[in-house]
């Protein structure tokens, strides 16, 4: 099994894991955005200095922004999730599974993370982002096993 863009299954990994890596880099971007439009959430000091960012530096900026601090929570979720996602699915592709399991599996994570996102920006009950998670986290557990399972030879 070839890990290049010539091998269709590790291309369709590719292009989901690149979706995700965009979507969490853009998370950053977001946070500044919020921050800006907010002007608050900062979280260091020398962010209250006078700027021709911040021309009326106030203490309060350092308080915690219910707006910036939800951007935030969001980014962290993905921090957390994205790294599995990364090392599970290369690892599945290892496996030389079906192009169209393949792409089933990566396409359905990258939604259910792009819906998670939706459904945290949007503050969503808990059960319907969890809902979104399990959907993510079941995909990981299949390629995972699937994996352990081809490695052990079974």
């Amino acid at each position: 099994m070839e890990l290049n863009l010539g091998n269709p299954v590790f291309a369709a990994y590719a292009v989901a894991a690149s979706i995700l890596i965009l979507k969490a880099a853009a998370m950053s971007w977001l946070t500044v955005v919020r921050m800006i439009g907010e002007n608050g959430g900062f979280r260091n000091p020398e962010d209250l200095k006078r700027t021709p960012m911040n021309k009326a530096p106030n203490p309060d900026q350092l308080l915690p922004n219910p707006r910036v601090e939800r951007i935030r929570r969001i980014q962290q979720n993905d921090l957390e999730n994205l790294p599995f996602f990364l090392v599970a699915g290369l690892l599945y592709v290892t496996t030389s599974p079906s192009l169209l399991v393949a792409q089933w599996l990566f396409g359905l994570y990258v939604v259910s993370r792009l819906l998670h996102f939706a459904a945290y920006l949007s503050a969503q009950i808990h059960e319907v982002r969890a809902t979104f998670w399990t959907i993510g986290s079941l995909i990981l557990i299949y390629m995972a096993g699937r994996t352990l399972w081809a490695a052990l030879g079974w």
